[in-house]
């Protein structure tokens, strides 16, 4: 039986995925291990035993950090923003299936901040509030600086989506009698539900983990990211490694729970179908 020779352009393709997946997972893997230190390890390796030691002394009052406080901060403010970017995204979707005057501005201006480094975003609000008599706050000013960041991919995702969007389904509930809101309710809004899906997932994600648009604009009280930060200048014991390892477990399972969803109401839109 002969084999199909690879090109060299495989073998290229294939040591730099695995350079990639090294890169990306190594370091993780890195936390994840040395976050199971033995009560009297350090930062490096070897491990001094294995224990469940500096997971138990996260829910202990710490000398620097506040984890609980932050974890609840960059959680709500990550529901503020997925909430927003999805009904936005949605909303904006559907403006664009029609042209008007301005749309093509008013595209690159929503895509432009894409391209403006984050810092400066930061650091423009933190500036316009102050100048205006606001103390930036978390859920204020952070919360409108996240959203500079998380609007265009959602904008972008639903653009995508209801440009591959058939009208016919559309006129054929028109033609059964069904009013506009009906035939959003039963026929646009099951279909495209898996990526308004998505749409919350990438707002929920890119929200929690975000650090430069943060900076700036969150005021006295950090989010998990900006304590994280600031813990790795002052935290010496691995206590720093488990909080990693906890926090990247649940970004995990918000992926993996929206994932859950999404093929679920893929496999119901294909029945009915």
């Amino acid at each position: 039986m002969n084999r199909e020779k690879r090109s060299l352009e495989f073998y290229l393709l294939a040591i730099f995925f695995i350079l990639f997946v090294l890169f990306l997972y190594g370091p993780l893997s890195a936390i994840l291990i040395l976050s199971f230190q033995g009560p009297d390890g350090g930062l490096t390796f070897p491990l001094n035993g294995v224990s469940l030691h500096w997971f138990a002394n996260l829910f202990e009052k710490q000398a620097v950090g506040d984890f609980g406080a932050s974890f609840r901060r960059s959680f709500i403010l990550g529901l503020m923003v997925m909430v927003v970017t999805v009904v936005v995204s949605l909303l904006a979707g559907l403006a664009f299936r029609r042209r008007f005057r301005g749309a093509s501005l008013l595209f690159y201006a929503t895509v432009a901040s894409l391209v403006v480094p984050s810092i400066i975003i930061s650091l423009g609000i933190g500036v316009v509030f102050q100048q205006g008599g606001l103390a930036p706050a978390w859920y204020s000013s952070a919360f409108g600086a996240h959203l500079t960041w998380t609007l265009p991919f959602g904008v972008l995702i639903m653009f995508a989506v209801f440009n591959r969007f058939s009208p016919a389904y559309e006129e054929a509930a028109r033609d059964l009698g069904a009013t506009s809101w009906q035939t959003f309710r039963y026929v646009v809004l099951p279909m495209i539900a898996p990526s308004l899906i998505g749409v919350g997932l990438f707002g929920f994600t890119l929200s929690y983990d975000e650090f430069a648009r943060t900076l700036m604009t969150s005021g006295t009280y950090n989010t998990l990211p900006l304590e994280i930060y600031g813990m790795t200048t002052n935290v010496t014991t691995p206590v720093l490694y488990a909080l990693g390892t906890v926090t990247t477990l649940f970004s995990f399972t918000i992926i993996l729970v929206a994932l859950a969803v999404m093929t679920m109401l893929g496999r119901r839109q294909a029945k009915k179908s």
